[in-house]
């Protein structure tokens, strides 16, 4: 569902879309491109918590990471000239997803299941919702997740876009 933009100008920009679509690497070029700061909400929470995602999940449960997930979105929300990139499951919060849209541009990068499950072997050791999954209920999760995606400002698709090429598509319609 497609909100009224805000302007790019100070206001922040977050990264949605699904694991492993490139929310983090073409993050970090659109940043430089755009002299912004760059933060990866997960990269933050691991950073606090002194241990990777998965780590964080089997000892204090997905419910304590969502929580930090949610106070550190607010934080970087309210300040200016971010990118941030936000986990996958980030959006799954309503209260996340009005926080974003109301505060700051939201940019979807959409991949679609042909291109990304090519992606699997490289993420599935560092994503703790694909663990002990088939490749049947990882489709299902990646088409579950679609859904929550529809809430964006713009939206690119980077199915044959490298990190930069989506960091340029990206700085072209924000620009």
């Amino acid at each position: 569902m497609k909100q009224n933009i805000i302007p790019a100008g100070v206001k922040n920009i977050v990264l949605i879309g699904f694991m492993g679509a490139g929310k983090t690497t073409a993050g970090k070029k659109l940043a430089e491109m755009l002299h912004r700061h760059f933060i990866d909400i997960d990269e933050e929470i691991e950073k606090e918590f002194q241990m990777p995602a998965s780590e964080i999940f089997c000892k204090f449960g997905e419910k304590t990471f969502r929580e930090k997930e949610k106070e550190m979105i607010r934080r970087f929300s309210q300040k200016e000239m971010y990118i941030i990139s936000v986990g996958g499951g980030a959006f799954l919060q309503k209260e996340i997803r009005e926080m974003c849209l109301a505060h700051c541009t939201v940019i979807f990068i959409e991949m679609s299941w042909d291109f990304w499950k090519e992606r699997i072997p490289l993420i599935i050791g560092t994503r703790p919702v694909l663990q002990d999954k088939t490749m049947e209920q990882i489709r299902e999760l990646f088409i579950a997740r679609q859904e929550i995606y529809i809430h964006h400002h713009l939206k690119i698709s980077a199915d044959t876009l490298n990190p930069e090429e989506t960091a340029a598509a990206i700085a072209k319609i924000i620009d």
